[in-house]
């Protein structure tokens, strides 16, 4: 299991370029099962959960060739189907939460989509049923191993149809998004997602040859097609490491640019961050903050209440940089409520915070108050644990800003969605050891 040890109290200085975005990655990577063409795609990210991806889709008969830094070429001209129902798929499957989005675009192509139950993060109850309900709307038939936890879908062929999603969810508007476009007839999904990366899935599909309208809203209509062709693909940069790059920089005072933010993408992101007193300054399609020397201070309400920041679906906060809000608020002027809707799990790593000498209450599993101090009292160093990705970017935040030299292990759970971390802080100054 492997160690960062971080010296802290360091003020950074230089730029950082955000790597490809992790949860666009593994929807576009699951699409290219959806053609024999040839798919090239840009800006893939080089950290665990995509390369597993990559991996399956390789022992899928995917022919993977890697052109260069972030780009490759995909063609599954020569699907196994066999490896499907092999008891290796049932350990590789496992292993990766993003793999469940292979089972739409297998199901639309070749009749049949297995997967084992999925693993992923800590983080609370992620159900399933939103995807294979809407596959079901579409004319497949469900099955579930218990004893293996095993589920599986089938069908002749897929209908359109009209559906009305639970939540909307995004891996699983994904899904059935992939297996609608090769569907007989259309297809209306209500309530479906409508995140900047779902977006980009649908635009990938569109230049494939799909026939998807609606694109950014949450009412998608789908005209099924008979085949897709190939397409090349950019990935968005990642949102939740430009959000974790912006509370790096008021966290250790240090003046920050972050590159290629692709702005018009980032949505309320900015606008929360300045919630909590922080500068940030749009310089073209990049982000500068400037070193705050003097603090920052979280807003009221307007009649004066404690601010509370929440997630929801987009176009709402996303509730991957929450557990970022809450670190960055430990210095701030003031108090906030942050409240946790969507996991129920995803606030317990601040007791960590707590030993490090941060004021929060935890009041249930899914809201915790943080009250500021204002850079009067600094964090203490300390020896933890990585509990999931998001979560142990947030500790590492802390780890830098706080005084003394800090101990996080099982940084396997950042290196899952953080590309080269430790060489990109320190190009710009962060005293940062794996070992």
């Amino acid at each position: 299991m492997g160690t960062f040890k971080i010296e802290g109290g360091h003020k950074l200085k230089g730029s950082i370029q955000p790597q490809g975005a992790k949860n666009e990655a593994l929807q576009i990577l699951c699409a290219v099962l959806l053609t024999p063409e040839k798919v090239t795609i840009n800006n893939i990210p080089d950290i665990i959960d995509v390369n597993k991806l990559i991996n399956l889709l390789k022992k899928l008969g995917v022919k993977v060739e890697k052109l260069s830094k972030g780009t490759y070429t995909f063609q599954a001209d020569e699907v196994n189907l066999e490896y499907l129902e092999s008891d290796q798929f049932k350990i590789d499957g496992r292993g990766l939460r993003g793999s469940i989005m292979i089972v739409g675009p297998l199901l639309a192509r070749f009749g049949k989509g297995y997967i084992p139950k999925p693993g992923g993060d800590k983080i609370g109850r992620r159900r399933l049923d939103t995807h294979f309900e809407g596959l079901i709307k579409l004319g497949a038939k469900f099955g579930y191993s218990r004893e293996e936890q095993f589920y599986g879908v089938e069908a002749e062929k897929l209908k359109g149809t009209y559906m009305l999603l639970e939540e909307a969810s995004v891996t699983g508007t994904a899904n059935i998004v992939m297996a609608a476009v090769l569907a007989e007839g259309q297809t209306t999904i209500y309530n479906a997602a409508c995140e900047p990366y779902l977006q980009q899935l649908c635009k990938m599909l569109n230049r494939m040859g799909a026939k998807i309208s609606g694109v950014g809203s949450n009412m998608l209509i789908i005209d099924g097609v008979g085949q897709l062709g190939g397409t090349e693909h950019r990935m968005l940069p990642d949102m939740i490491e430009i959000g974790s790059w912006i509370g790096l920089a008021a966290m250790t005072k240090s003046e920050l640019t972050i590159t290629n933010v692709s702005w018009n993408d980032l949505g309320l992101i900015p606008n929360i961050f300045r919630k909590l007193g922080i500068r940030i300054e749009k310089q073209g399609d990049d982000i500068h903050i400037p070193a705050h020397t003097d603090g920052y201070e979280i807003q009221s309400f307007i009649d004066g209440s404690i601010l509370t920041i929440s997630d929801a679906p987009w176009p709402g906060f996303t509730p991957d940089l929450l557990s970022i809000i809450l670190v960055v608020a430990t210095q701030a002027r003031g108090s906030v409520l942050i409240h946790q809707k969507m996991f129920e799990s995803r606030l317990f790593f601040v007791d960590k915070l707590i030993d490090m000498g941060a004021k929060i209450i935890l009041c249930d599993p899914h809201r915790a108050t943080v009250i500021g101090h204002d850079f009067k009292s600094t964090l203490k160093a300390t020896t933890m644990t990585s509990p999931d990705i998001r979560a142990g970017v947030s500790l590492l935040i802390a780890a830098l800003s706080a005084k003394g030299t800090s101990t996080i292990m099982n940084i396997e759970q950042i290196d899952r969605g953080y590309e080269n971390i430790d060489e990109r802080l320190r190009a710009i100054g962060a005293r940062i050891e794996r070992v």
